[in-house]
């Protein structure tokens, strides 16, 4: 059971925003499904939310039970004070400004649920987690709690194109951008995608977690089908082992094209297993030796061995992961 609250306000009466419920909208959307269209999270999905108690309240029912994966998502404004930090709600005042984060970690912390996973695009966010300047500890983060924010304490967050910057690249990793070769997109793979996409002039985001395994928060598509790097073990006796490549593995090398032929000439079987080195060699998990090109080491009959990644996937189908 997968189940996320997705919130997002854009109406704050003094301060209002703009992109918070698209955010909160797209997210929701992705979420809900995953690249094949199966069902993924079931969302509640929750915008304008007008209280402090409400939002409180929306928390606790999130992490509440005990789910495999409760996931909170959050956009809209964030404030950090002498005390603490806080996901502000429209009904603030200055010396109540909404749900602290404090609060929030500790309700994850506690949760029963298996994967606890908590994400916000809000100024300031990469305050949970650390220790205030009051000195109030905040940094415990307890085993199965993922923390995944826009920017670091001290830096705001930016909108462009009705959406946070921060989700704009959440959207894009969410869509396919931080999958791994077998289509899963976990939290450090989308940490990893949006770091190398904002420079160091930009907000940084924080990534904190306590994990003993990455879980999928969306599956998509694989660019390689997994029957095809299932063979990997097929084809390489072991991960340091090199393939023998001639040219009856390049199917062009057939007497019905019209070009010069070197023996061997195309072979079925072998053109088959060439096509499926090709698409491997295109995600990086196989590498021709002594040539540029997959096609050259066929032709003179050069080989092709595993990158360092593939032999990373060629253990996970050998030991049955895969």
């Amino acid at each position: 059971m997968r189940k996320a609250l997705v919130v997002g306000i854009d109406q704050y009466l003094q301060c209002p925003l703009h992109g918070c419920c698209n955010d909160a909208d797209v997210v929701g959307e992705l979420l809900s499904r995953n690249g094949n269209d199966t069902p993924n999270f079931s969302v509640k999905l929750k915008k304008n939310v007008a209280t402090k108690a409400k939002l409180r309240q929306l928390v606790e029912e999130c992490f509440s039970g005990d789910a495999d994966v409760a996931l909170f998502y959050y956009s809209g404004h964030g404030h950090v004070d002498s005390v603490g930090g806080y996901l502000v709600t429209p009904d603030f005042t200055k010396y109540d400004y909404g749900v602290s984060l404090q609060d929030i970690l500790s309700i994850a912390n506690n949760s029963r649920c298996k994967d606890k996973i908590i994400i916000l695009d809000s100024c300031y966010s990469g305050f949970m987690g650390s220790i205030s300047t009051a000195g109030q500890n905040t940094a415990i983060i307890n085993e199965g709690v993922t923390i995944l924010t826009a920017s670091r304490s001290s830096e705001t967050s930016l909108e462009v194109n009705g959406h946070g910057l921060f989700t704009s690249l959440l959207l894009e990793a969410l869509s396919g951008g931080a999958a791994d070769v077998t289509g899963h997109i976990t939290p450090g793979g989308i940490y990893a995608y949006i770091d190398k996409a904002l420079g160091p002039w930009e907000q940084r985001p924080v990534f904190k977690t306590n994990v003993t395994r990455f879980t999928s928060l969306r599956d998509v598509v694989p660019q390689v089908d997994l029957s095809i790097i299932r063979k990997l073990c097929r084809y390489f006796s072991d991960e340091n082992s090199e393939l023998q490549l001639d040219p009856s593995f390049e199917p062009t090398n057939s007497p019905e094209d019209n070009h010069e032929l070197i023996e061997p000439y195309a072979d079925l079987i072998n053109t088959e297993i060439f096509a499926d080195l090709q698409k491997l060699e295109g995600i990086g998990l196989v590498v021709p030796i002594g040539e540029e090109h997959m096609y050259f080491a066929a032709m003179k009959s050069k080989s092709c061995a595993l990158t360092s990644i593939g032999k990373q996937y060629w253990r996970l189908v050998h030991n049955g992961s895969i």
